[in-house]
This record gives structure tokens, C-alpha cells and sequence, in this order.
């Protein structure tokens, strides 16, 4: 990464994480930005949204019910559970995703 002209190159990432204590499942991406301080020391901003965020791999909070216990994925994992995405003009309808639905894709078959 470089600083150009006074911008910040940025990385862009996306996770996908489900709460194990509720089963809420969402994702996010991140825009991460290296900066360097005035002392010269290199550091790392995660913007999501817009807004500056704590990362997201330190200590996730889940969105639904405040739980620490989230697990972390690449991204495409929840949105794979929840099947064809609607029509882009359509709002995607309002859906609690379980435990059980999120983890499908990791429980093996039955011999």
C-alpha cells in the first residue's frame, strides 16, 4: 500500500459471520486502510459503511443480540444459505437466520 498525493490506498474485504448464541447471520465489507502515525509506526483502520469501526477479526459483536460468541467466515457464506437473491428493485424481505441454517453448509454427509 502507498500513499498517493495525500490518499490512502485501501483493501477491501467481506466477511461472513453468525452469532453461536443467537444464530443471527450476517455479512459486511470493510474498506482497510494503512496509515502511517506521526511517529512513523504503521496502523490499520477498517471503514464499513462509511464509518471508521473497530475490526472486525478482534472482537465481533453480533448485531442481533450483542453476543461475543460470533463465528467468522469468508464471505458468501450466509448469503449462500439464504438461496436466489430477489429482483434488485425488490427490498430483500426481513429473515432471522438460524444456527442450524448457517452451519448447513459445513455438516458432512451421512455415510
Amino acid at each position: 500500500m502507498s500513499e498517493v498525493a495525500g490518499q490512502i490506498a485501501a483493501v477491501h474485504e467481506s466477511y461472513a459471520f453468525a452469532c453461536m448464541r443467537c444464530g443471527h447471520g450476517w455479512e459486511q465489507s470493510y474498506a482497510i486502510e494503512h496509515h502511517t502515525d506521526t511517529e512513523g509506526h504503521e496502523c490499520v483502520r477498517y471503514v464499513a459503511e462509511g464509518s471508521v469501526v473497530p475490526s472486525p477479526l478482534s472482537r465481533p459483536v453480533c448485531q442481533n443480540c450483542d453476543g461475543h460468541v460470533v463465528r467468522i467466515m469468508r464471505a458468501g457464506q450466509v448469503s449462500s444459505v439464504r438461496g436466489p437473491r430477489p429482483e434488485p428493485e425488490a427490498p430483500a424481505p426481513a429473515h432471522h437466520w438460524h444456527l442450524s441454517d448457517l452451519l448447513h453448509p459445513f455438516q458432512r454427509r451421512a455415510s
